[in-house]
């Protein structure tokens, strides 16, 4: 998650804490909520990871 800028970050997080909070494996978690967050982001043209 370093690489996503910190608003991405943020909604990455809030993500992947939801989908743990219905019981989701972490590291499963993790990789959907950076997917989503990216899908998330590209919706609405903002830039996903900080070396685009």
């Amino acid at each position: 998650m370093s690489r996503l800028t910190p608003q991405v970050r943020e909604k990455a997080i809030e993500i992947a804490n939801a989908l743990l909070a219905e019981g989701m494996d972490e590291g499963r978690a993790i990789r959907i909520a950076i997917a989503r967050a990216g899908r998330w982001a590209e919706r609405r043209g903002l830039q996903v990871r900080l070396d685009e």
